[in-house]
């Protein structure tokens, strides 16, 4: 993973942003953990994005068979933080973006790399950073994040929600969640929520 990216050279006008983003990037858990962690976030929800109702539930999901990517929706206001510094910090912390259907030891589609957009704006900014960082060639590898129309974003199961938050001490947490929030502080600390 790259040590810092760049700023984007696109973004939303803060005014034409209505500060609503989903995201996947492998476990939820850890994603959710990241965007909560930033200045400017008001909600973070795990949920699932890409597959239908009927199959919206954890254990369906889990067979990587629904279409489905775990996946966060992430509610922020645009004035303090923009939709391109949110994929800044995506790409950068919250995930690895060159794991094609994975992520470390979690595998299969629903642990995809995605970028679930609900209007061709964001659709735009995100291709456009995709391919400005790939020209700084800092990961090394082809990035893999799907670009993904956003047809409806499922609310997962209550014990998925503030995961990290509530088991600090669970192993899962302890081994890769809390290695990206330390990430997270030391590459992005100005963007850190203050105490």
């Amino acid at each position: 993973m790259s040590p810092t990216l760049p700023e984007p050279e696109r973004d939303l006008p803060a005014a034409e942003d209505d500060g609503e983003a989903v995201l996947a990037g492998g476990c939820f858990w850890c994603t959710e953990a990241v965007f909560q962690a930033l200045d400017g976030v008001t909600e973070v929800t795990s949920g699932y994005a890409g597959g239908s109702a009927e199959t919206a539930d954890y254990e369906s999901v889990c067979t990587g068979n629904t279409g489905h990517a775990e996946a966060v929706r992430v509610r922020y206001d645009p004035a303090r933080i923009s939709y391109g510094t949110l994929l800044r910090v995506f790409f950068g912390v919250a995930h690895d973006p060159t794991q094609l259907n994975r992520q470390g030891a979690d595998r299969g589609p629903q642990y995809r790399s995605a970028v679930f957009y609900a209007d061709d704006a964001r659709k735009h900014v995100a291709e456009a950073y995709i391919d400005q960082i790939e020209r700084t060639g800092l990961f090394g590898a082809p990035i893999v994040t799907t670009l993904e129309p956003l047809d409806a974003f499922y609310e997962a199961e209550g014990y998925h929600q503030d995961f990290v938050a509530s088991n600090p001490m669970q192993p899962y947490v302890c081994m890769v969640a809390q290695p990206k929030l330390d990430k997270l502080t030391g590459t992005f600390g100005e963007l850190v929520k203050k105490e």
